[in-house]
């Protein structure tokens, strides 16, 4: 599993859980989202609203630990088009990766390569995703919280 930030014209550190590593509420909380906020306050300290899924644990988390973040009842549910990195990041880096040679041939191989790819990936297109946020945001809107890609030019 691999997650990271990203934020108006600039990209995070790429976070890799270990292998064989249970992925679970506690683990998110305890030791990756403590990272994932602290590399938002270190570019904007005071100016950043965090998004988060429905995960109890995590909410509960952010709201003691954030001024301002976008709570459960507040975000449509499991809302892919609606997070700049499932809407555009990680499909950029899957055509990259798609045409990467030679293929890796085990788990360490293939973080170096992701994190090539992470590292190359252009600050324009990242700027361009987190422009398009306010017009899927007003396509949510309309579609009452239902599916919209489709809508979208």
């Amino acid at each position: 599993m691999v997650s990271a930030g990203i934020c108006f014209g600039r990209k995070e550190t790429l976070h890799f859980i270990p292998d064989k590593t249970e992925v679970n509420a506690k683990l998110y909380v305890e030791t990756l989202l403590p990272k994932l906020v602290q590399e938002c306050r270190s570019v904007l300290p005071s100016d950043f609203i965090f998004q988060q899924d429905t995960i109890k644990l995590a909410q509960e988390w952010i709201a003691t630990n954030c001024s301002e973040f976008i709570g459960k009842g507040e975000w449509p549910a499991n809302s892919p088009d609606l997070n700049p990195l499932d809407y555009h990041v990680w499909g950029a880096m899957l055509e990259r990766y798609k045409s990467f040679q030679p293929k890796p041939e085990n788990i360490d191989e293939l973080k170096k390569v992701l994190q090539s790819i992470w590292d190359q990936l252009p600050h324009d297109s990242i700027k361009k995703a987190i422009f398009s946020f306010l017009e899927r945001l007003w396509a949510c809107v309309k579609a009452v919280g239902g599916h919209f890609e489709h809508t979208l030019k």
